[in-house]
């Protein structure tokens, strides 16, 4: 049974180091912080932060120097190359800036992938549920190349979401999207928190976006510098102003 008293993903002593010596460049420098679950969570910073850097840490799909990461409870230092699948598959939803859809399978084909891949159920209602809200449950028959930016992105969220993840990490999400679609993806975003639950940590480097989450954390030079609570893009900025970005 989920504990829903541990956070969603946390950091202890996270370090990540590229090259050794005069050349080394620390990335995360023994970073320390907690994702609340069922909470919408910003990580922004400078160019060359971390940011990224601690969200493929988490998610397993870099390995620190040294330090833990941990999703719920268990470390992910302790799984094997199949642990880390099945916890990729299982318990983490990843959307991307450069969507990462197949192009050459229909939209609702690239939704259920990870389920067929797996050979598990999908669970049609959530399915259903998934698109209707998503506003592309007339677009399911279409490849990637016949979709909009924002719709592609959509149907990425889809994807991420079509197994109930409990976690979701977003990598610049509405990195390659026009501002209405950003705001439509942004909105979708919250309301799988606010109403569903789901626990979200999202990089960006884009004031407006960070304003939809609950809590924004900021790095600088590998390190938490600082957070804000109920952030409004004003108050992002001026935070990010004073790192010198």
């Amino acid at each position: 049974m989920l504990n829903t008293a541990s956070p969603a993903a946390r950091a202890v002593e996270l370090t990540k180091t590229y090259g050794t010596g005069d050349v080394a460049v620390h990335a995360l420098d023994a970073v320390n912080v907690e994702f609340e679950r069922g909470r919408f969570t910003a990580v922004m910073g400078p160019s060359g932060s971390g940011k990224s850097t601690l969200m493929h840490c988490l998610a397993g799909l870099d390995v620190p120097t040294s330090g833990e990461a941990f999703i719920g409870e268990d470390q992910i230092g302790h799984m094997d190359d199949a642990g880390l699948t099945q916890l990729r598959r299982d318990r983490i939803g990843f959307v991307f800036q450069s969507f990462n859809l197949v192009p050459t399978l229909a939209a609702g084909d690239n939704i259920t992938l990870p389920g067929d891949l797996a050979g598990a159920p999908i669970d049609r209602a959530w399915f259903e549920y998934l698109v209707e809200r998503l506003g592309i449950a007339q677009r399911l028959t279409h490849r990637p190349s016949e979709l909009s930016g924002g719709q592609q992105q959509r149907v990425a969220c889809a994807r991420a979401l079509i197994g109930r993840p409990e976690l979701i990490f977003a990598d610049e999400p509405t990195g390659n999207l026009d501002s209405n679609a950003s705001a439509e993806l942004l909105e979708f975003l919250r309301r799988t928190v606010s109403d569903d639950g789901q626990s979200i940590v999202m990089v960006t480097h884009d004031a407006r976006a960070a304003a939809y989450a609950d809590r924004v954390v900021f790095l600088a030079d590998g390190k938490v510098v600082g957070e804000l609570r109920s952030p409004t893009a004003d108050a992002v900025l001026e935070r990010m102003k004073a790192l010198g970005s």
